[in-house]
């Protein structure tokens, strides 16, 4: 009976352990020590066959004495390259929501700093990626990455309404200390001239260590900071990251 009890646990499918992944990345100028702001990420999710999934995150951005100025909440229920996203910047009368329909097109509500609301669909493609859902692209293509191989995507830019072609690919760069280095720039001549590349760095278990380049934070209503934002790992779920 204890054999056949055994055997009936291993056929049985693996159900997912709650787990979750807590960082506070700092961010500064790209050529100076002075942190603007910081951003505390809280990842819940679920280890499943050794892995972990994320199902919902959450950001509060702060500066000096923990006075929070933004946030950000993700549910990634229909994919995790394509979180439905919640962001407001009270400070600027913003907010960006984005919803995942199905995984089979994306309901975008933006309220601008200027005090108009605007409303558009994009459909949704299997290279398509949004927001903090870059972070676990990376991932998935790990092996491509860390071999040196270059993945073709598109993101989305939801104040356009719009996907963009990008490449991920593997680089070396002196500002990124960390055990992996990955630039994500546009695919085309035109945005490449437009758009400046990102560098992200990550250690060896697939944790975001380094972020360098244009956030979605606001410097005024017609910019956005750019940041080097270095990421503080506290806690790691019990499984692996990548695969």
């Amino acid at each position: 009976m204890k054999q056949i009890a055994t055997l009936l646990a291993c056929s049985l499918p693996l159900t997912g352990i709650a787990a979750d992944m807590r960082f506070t990345g700092k961010a500064t100028p790209p050529d100076s020590d002075n942190v603007i702001y910081e951003e505390r990420h809280v990842v819940e999710g679920e280890c499943t066959g050794g892995l972990f999934r994320p199902t919902s995150q959450t950001v509060t951005y702060v500066r000096g004495d923990a006075n929070t100025f933004a946030k950000k909440t993700l549910t990634y229920d229909q994919s995790p390259l394509r979180p439905s996203v919640d962001f407001q910047q009270p400070g600027f009368n913003e907010v960006m929501d984005i919803r995942n329909r199905n995984d089979s097109e994306l309901d975008i509500k933006w309220q601008t700093p200027e005090g108009n609301t605007e409303t558009s669909t994009v459909a949704i493609t299997e290279k398509l990626v949004v927001d903090a859902g870059f972070d676990n692209f990376v991932r998935r293509y790990w092996s491509e990455v860390t071999s040196g191989e270059t993945v073709a995507f598109d993101f989305l830019a939801p104040t356009r309404s719009k996907a963009y072609g990008f490449v991920l690919e593997p680089t070396d760069d002196d500002r990124i200390n960390a055990a992996h280095t990955v630039r994500i720039e546009p695919s085309g001549t035109i945005l490449s001239f437009l758009v400046d590349p990102i560098l992200l760095g990550y250690n060896e278990n697939g944790a975001l260590t380094d972020y360098l380049g244009l956030t979605n934070i606001r410097k005024d209503k017609d910019s956005n900071y750019r940041a080097h934002i270095r990421y503080t790992v506290e806690t790691t779920p019990d499984c692996e990251l990548t695969r």
